[in-house]
Protein backbone atom coordinates (compact mmCIF):
# COMPACT_ATOMS: atom_id res chain seq x y z
CA UNK A 1 0.00 0.00 0.00
CA UNK A 2 1.33 3.29 -1.15
CA UNK A 3 2.09 5.88 1.95
CA UNK A 4 0.55 9.07 2.21
CA UNK A 5 1.71 12.83 2.74
CA UNK A 6 0.13 15.47 3.95
CA UNK A 7 0.10 16.99 -0.13
CA UNK A 8 -1.87 13.53 -1.23
CA UNK A 9 -4.84 14.56 0.80
CA UNK A 10 -7.42 17.57 0.15
CA UNK A 11 -10.51 18.98 2.34
CA UNK A 12 -13.48 16.87 1.32
CA UNK A 13 -11.62 13.94 0.82
CA UNK A 14 -13.13 10.36 2.53
CA UNK A 15 -11.61 7.19 3.24
CA UNK A 16 -13.38 4.00 4.08
CA UNK A 17 -11.78 0.93 6.21
CA UNK A 18 -11.84 -2.29 5.83
CA UNK A 19 -14.10 -4.10 8.90
CA UNK A 20 -12.97 -5.42 11.85
CA UNK A 21 -15.53 -8.34 13.88
CA UNK A 22 -15.13 -7.93 18.06
CA UNK A 23 -15.24 -10.95 19.89
CA UNK A 24 -16.31 -11.12 23.13
CA UNK A 25 -12.89 -12.56 24.48
CA UNK A 26 -11.35 -9.27 23.39
CA UNK A 27 -13.38 -7.01 24.72
CA UNK A 28 -13.31 -8.94 27.88
CA UNK A 29 -9.51 -9.05 27.58
CA UNK A 30 -9.43 -5.42 26.89
CA UNK A 31 -11.78 -4.54 30.22
CA UNK A 32 -9.41 -6.58 32.45
CA UNK A 33 -6.62 -4.64 31.69
CA UNK A 34 -8.14 -1.17 30.68
CA UNK A 35 -11.86 -0.89 32.51
CA UNK A 36 -13.00 -3.44 34.35
CA UNK A 37 -16.48 -2.09 34.43
CA UNK A 38 -18.51 -5.09 35.55
CA UNK A 39 -20.41 -4.81 32.30
CA UNK A 40 -17.51 -4.85 30.53
CA UNK A 41 -16.15 -7.96 32.00
CA UNK A 42 -19.46 -10.45 32.91
CA UNK A 43 -22.32 -10.93 30.52
CA UNK A 44 -24.54 -11.92 33.41
CA UNK A 45 -23.71 -8.73 34.75
CA UNK A 46 -24.43 -7.31 31.02
CA UNK A 47 -27.33 -8.86 30.49
CA UNK A 48 -29.26 -6.94 33.88
CA UNK A 49 -28.42 -3.29 32.41
CA UNK A 50 -29.98 -1.07 29.93
CA UNK A 51 -27.43 -2.38 27.46
CA UNK A 52 -29.29 -6.21 27.71
CA UNK A 53 -25.99 -7.91 27.66
CA UNK A 54 -22.08 -7.77 27.56
CA UNK A 55 -20.40 -4.05 25.76
CA UNK A 56 -16.84 -3.20 24.89
CA UNK A 57 -15.30 -0.10 26.88
CA UNK A 58 -16.05 2.88 24.95
CA UNK A 59 -11.53 3.02 24.87
CA UNK A 60 -11.96 -0.38 23.23
CA UNK A 61 -13.87 1.16 20.53
CA UNK A 62 -11.60 3.81 19.71
CA UNK A 63 -8.59 1.22 19.75
CA UNK A 64 -10.34 -0.32 17.49
CA UNK A 65 -11.06 2.85 15.17
CA UNK A 66 -7.41 3.95 15.47
CA UNK A 67 -6.37 0.76 14.20
CA UNK A 68 -8.37 0.47 11.15
CA UNK A 69 -7.72 4.59 10.54
CA UNK A 70 -3.98 3.79 10.58
CA UNK A 71 -4.08 0.76 8.14
CA UNK A 72 -6.72 2.91 6.01
CA UNK A 73 -4.92 6.12 5.56
CA UNK A 74 -1.18 4.47 5.92
CA UNK A 75 0.85 8.00 6.76
CA UNK A 76 4.72 8.05 5.73
CA UNK A 77 5.74 7.66 9.15
CA UNK A 78 2.47 7.76 10.97
CA UNK A 79 0.24 10.82 11.83
CA UNK A 80 1.45 12.50 15.25
CA UNK A 81 -1.80 13.05 17.47
CA UNK A 82 -2.62 16.59 18.64
CA UNK A 83 -5.88 16.18 20.29
CA UNK A 84 -9.65 14.73 20.30
CA UNK A 85 -12.62 16.70 20.31
CA UNK A 86 -16.22 16.19 20.08
CA UNK A 87 -15.94 12.37 21.51
CA UNK A 88 -18.83 10.24 21.39
CA UNK A 89 -20.28 6.60 21.88
CA UNK A 90 -23.97 7.07 20.61
CA UNK A 91 -24.67 3.16 20.31
CA UNK A 92 -22.72 0.25 22.27
CA UNK A 93 -20.33 -2.40 20.95
CA UNK A 94 -21.41 -5.72 21.06
CA UNK A 95 -19.89 -9.09 20.34
CA UNK A 96 -19.61 -10.23 16.87
CA UNK A 97 -20.35 -6.57 15.69
CA UNK A 98 -18.26 -5.71 12.58
CA UNK A 99 -17.17 -2.57 13.07
CA UNK A 100 -15.54 0.24 10.08
CA UNK A 101 -14.72 3.57 10.08
CA UNK A 102 -15.18 6.38 7.50
CA UNK A 103 -12.46 9.59 7.79
CA UNK A 104 -13.22 13.14 6.52
CA UNK A 105 -10.73 15.37 5.86
CA UNK A 106 -12.30 18.65 6.84
CA UNK A 107 -8.96 20.84 7.38
CA UNK A 108 -5.70 21.27 6.05
CA UNK A 109 -3.07 23.71 6.71
CA UNK A 110 1.16 23.64 6.90
CA UNK A 111 2.57 23.56 10.28
CA UNK A 112 4.04 27.48 11.64
CA UNK A 113 6.09 25.16 14.21
CA UNK A 114 7.27 21.87 12.23
CA UNK A 115 7.74 22.95 8.95
CA UNK A 116 8.62 19.44 7.49
CA UNK A 117 4.71 18.63 8.64
CA UNK A 118 1.20 19.68 8.11
CA UNK A 119 -1.66 19.78 10.04
CA UNK A 120 -4.52 17.80 9.17
CA UNK A 121 -8.08 17.85 11.03
CA UNK A 122 -10.20 14.87 10.92
CA UNK A 123 -13.56 13.81 11.47
CA UNK A 124 -14.06 9.59 12.21
CA UNK A 125 -17.33 7.81 11.86
CA UNK A 126 -17.47 4.25 13.16
CA UNK A 127 -19.64 1.92 12.60
CA UNK A 128 -21.45 -1.14 12.81
CA UNK A 129 -22.86 -3.79 10.47
CA UNK A 130 -26.28 -2.90 10.95
CA UNK A 131 -24.88 0.96 10.04
CA UNK A 132 -25.51 2.07 13.70
CA UNK A 133 -23.10 4.50 14.26
CA UNK A 134 -20.68 3.81 17.44
CA UNK A 135 -18.52 6.26 18.17
CA UNK A 136 -17.83 9.81 16.49
CA UNK A 137 -14.95 12.10 17.00
CA UNK A 138 -12.81 14.92 15.57
CA UNK A 139 -9.16 15.04 15.87
CA UNK A 140 -5.94 17.09 14.54
CA UNK A 141 -2.73 15.53 13.26
CA UNK A 142 0.50 15.86 12.63
CA UNK A 143 1.46 14.43 9.05
CA UNK A 144 4.60 14.46 7.07
CA UNK A 145 5.39 16.52 4.30
CA UNK A 146 6.97 15.38 0.87
CA UNK A 147 10.90 15.99 1.23
CA UNK A 148 11.41 18.80 -1.49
Amino acid sequence: MTERYFEDLKVGDRFKSQTYKVSEEQITSFAREFDPQPFHLDRAVGNQTMFSGLIASGWHTAAITMRLFVRTLNFAEGAIGLGVDELRWPTAVKADDELRVEVEIVDVRESRSKPTYGVVRLRYVTANQHDEIVQTMFASALVLRKKK
